[in-house]
């Protein structure tokens, strides 16, 4: 008898094992003004309850022990308390605020973090916002979701904001200080990361879009043996170890060329689905105002698939999601690499106007244009407090209601005047103006023949620039910023460059990279 009651009281405490990700933790910022959702898994057929303040939702666990609860839209505020309870297992999470929730995603520029930013050291000091809260996705690429991570929700603090994304963090910063509400930050960027690991692969493929990118890496799944590789390299460091080795005994330098372990492929950043599956997964469905992502270095030499790729990433992510076309802003490509003294083409410009294009094919998206704010010399560029304020421009004016300018002007339209072109600009509430000196620099223009040259320009009025060149009698089109530095100066009165930009639609460096 004693053994039969000892039997179902063993029993009794395994149906009541109950897990949450590590979304739900203390600390944690909720979405205001949205439903509430909370999910985890318990045992098979478990009765779970979910209670938020004077809320309490019964659920039930499926077949595979899963289970979601949704709880009605809170107002900004806190702090709160979610018991979560399956029989006799109980999960308290404690300190929970409620107020507007951002995921920062992409890739090195968005991981980049306030230790390595302008200011860093005084930046930090100030880092006291008791209201913000942070949370950091680690690097995970794999084929198969994730539903969980290694991590948890912090306060930020002047201990703590050091290691989390610059952008992120003085992004979060300017929404907090202007809307006074709770602030929650999801940070699952990887540096270098291509933008096919971001999106479902199922999708990729029944686009017919990305076939020979697929191939590719069908080809390298399908003969990459890490093992292997790892045993060469063992071999090949064992080999470089014997004459280092030799030249110390002889007293000579240590030779170069020491070899470097293999990065695996199939776990890297690139392969198309890992970071949808390690890195986002996890966080899909957790209520988020919106994105703003950091990302396109990586996909440059590709920039006319981006056009197709860059879109159907973020209808990815929002049919997922499941709460409709949420915000998604970006970071247009700084200024890199060596500046040129002759208009030339530029994979780097193109990949700026496929991300420009995405404005025209998706609702509630923006973008920061910084081709002011890079170096030539570093991919890397530290200033990342005003690429924050410009993605802080697009959600306080779209998401938040400020009478604000949020856009940098964007070519609208030209007209040839005799040997000139008069381009007319969007300002989008703001007018054109120029940097440095009055004369405008960034402008070529070519006739039939598709030669560019440097051309002269003035601004014609809040909204028209004239461009023209004695070397081009007949001009049929212009570009603007065209390069990968650009030394480019036309502005709105903000401070916000133009967009870079070309009248023409001819064939660009990278039309034919699949």
């Amino acid at each position: 008898m004693f053994a039969v009651l000892f039997a179902c009281l063993f029993a009794g405490s395994l149906q009541a094992e109950l897990k949450l990700p590590n979304l739900f933790t203390d600390h944690m910022v909720l979405q205001r003004d949205m439903p509430i959702f909370i999910w985890g898994q318990a045992d098979k057929g478990a009765d779970v309850t979910v209670t938020l303040g004077d809320q309490k939702v019964n659920v039930t666990a499926n077949d595979d022990g899963r289970w979601k609860a949704e709880l009605k839209s809170l107002p900004a505020g806190g702090p709160h308390e979610v018991v979560v309870r399956s029989g006799d297992s109980e999960k308290v999470i404690s300190d929970v605020l409620v107020g507007e929730v951002w995921v920062c995603s992409g890739q090195s520029n968005m991981q980049w973090d306030v230790n390595s930013a302008n200011d860093a050291d005084i930046e930090k000091l100030t880092a006291n916002f008791p209201k913000m809260r942070l949370i950091t996705v680690p690097q995970v690429g794999t084929q198969e979701p994730q539903d969980n991570f290694n991590g948890k929700w912090e306060i930020c603090t002047p201990e703590t904001v050091g290691s989390f994304s610059a952008v992120g963090y003085f992004f979060g910063r300017q929404l907090e200080q202007t809307l006074d509400v709770p602030i929650g930050l999801i940070d699952n960027s990887w540096g270098g990361s291509s933008a096919e690991a971001w999106v479902n692969r199922d999708l990729l493929r029944e686009s017919g879009k990305f076939n020979e990118l697929l191939s590719r890496w069908e080809k390298t799944e399908a003969t990459y043996d890490h093992e292997k590789a790892m045993a060469q390299y063992r071999d090949n460091l064992a080999a470089w170890q014997k004459k280092a080795d030799e030249a110390k005994a002889a007293g000579k330098p240590t030779p170069g060329g020491r070899p470097n372990p293999p990065r695996n492929p199939l776990t890297n950043q690139h392969r198309p689905a890992n970071l949808y599956n390690g890195v986002l997964n996890p966080i899909i469905g957790y209520g988020i105002r919106g994105v703003i992502w950091y990302q396109g270095e990586s996909n440059a030499g590709r920039a006319y698939q981006y056009r197709d790729l860059f879109p159907l990433m973020i209808e990815n992510w929002r049919n997922d999601w499941g709460q409709g076309d949420f915000p998604f802003y970006w970071v247009q490509l700084a200024d890199f690499r060596p500046e040129k003294d002759q208009p030339a083409e530029s994979d780097w410009a193109e990949l700026r106007e496929a991300q420009t294009m995405t404005l025209d094919r998706l609702p509630k998206t923006g973008e920061a244009v910084i081709i002011d704010l890079g170096e030539a010399e570093d991919i890397h560029p530290k200033n990342k407090q005003d690429v924050a304020k410009r993605l802080a421009r697009l959600a306080l004016a779209n998401d938040y209601g400020y009478k604000i300018v949020s856009q940098s002007p964007r070519y609208k339209s030209m007209k040839v005047d005799r040997d000139a072109i008069v381009l007319e600009f969007d300002t989008f509430g703001s007018q054109l103006d120029s940097f440095d000196t009055r004369a405008l620099q960034g402008f070529t223009i070519a006739g039939e023949d598709k030669k560019f040259v440097h051309a002269t320009a003035s601004i014609v009025d809040a909204k028209h620039v004239r461009v023209a060149s004695p070397e081009v009698k007949q001009p049929v089109a212009v570009r603007y910023a065209w390069a990968d530095n650009p030394v480019a100066n036309l502005q709105n009165v903000q401070g916000m460059p133009v967009t870079p930009f070309r009248t023409d639609d001819w064939d660009g460096v990278t039309k034919n990279n699949k």
